[in-house]
């Protein structure tokens, strides 16, 4: 008897990595802008107080107020987008119906992610966007800003609108705590 050689199965690691999104697909993809990214970010900061590592998903109706949010921590050895897009997934179901019998989305989820870090993108953040990206396609929704959340204040990637308060570890979206000295 022969063994039956087994084909080679595509690594973990280039797998992984098509479920992930780059700064540049993702500006070039048509998510639709916030009209007011401040006001989404402080009232989810208001709302939920993420500390690292923390997401926000929301849903904002067509006038862009809340509709509804939850607050997850989720870490990972290894960022990967479809790991994100599964959790992302069970909160949206726990959170609000789906518009699957829609013809076109009304709502539409934004993600922000509070991390530690400098407040530029990360490999973490293009896997975060992929799962919101696929996340809202399963639940009839449409794609809205990622946002990320660091000591350094929050930014919409995509748009590169910023700001600085509030920021992670920021009590009441202040600045973070100075250090001793």
């Amino acid at each position: 008897m022969t063994a039956v050689p087994v084909s080679a199965p595509i690594t973990d690691t280039a797998a992984r990595l098509t479920r992930t999104v780059e700064p540049a697909e993702w500006a070039a993809s048509g998510i639709p802008l916030l009209r007011d990214p401040r006001t989404v970010v402080t009232a989810l900061h208001a709302l939920h107080r993420p500390a690292p590592p923390t997401a926000v998903v929301a849903v904002l109706g067509p006038d862009e107020r809340i509709a509804a949010s939850a607050s997850f921590g989720h870490r990972s050895a290894v960022p990967d987008g479809w790991e994100y897009r599964n959790a992302l997934l069970a909160v949206l179901r726990r959170i609000i119906p789906h518009d699957l019998r829609l013809r076109r989305p009304v709502r539409t989820a934004v993600l922000l992610y509070c991390r530690e870090g400098e407040n530029r993108w990360s490999e973490e953040d293009g896997a975060w966007m992929w799962g919101l990206r696929d996340a809202c396609t399963l639940h009839g929704l449409r794609c809205g800003g990622y946002v990320s959340l660091t000591p350094e204040g929050w930014r919409v990637h995509g748009d590169e609108r910023r700001g600085r308060r509030p920021a992670a570890g920021a009590p009441g979206g202040g600045q973070p705590p100075a250090g001793r000295g």
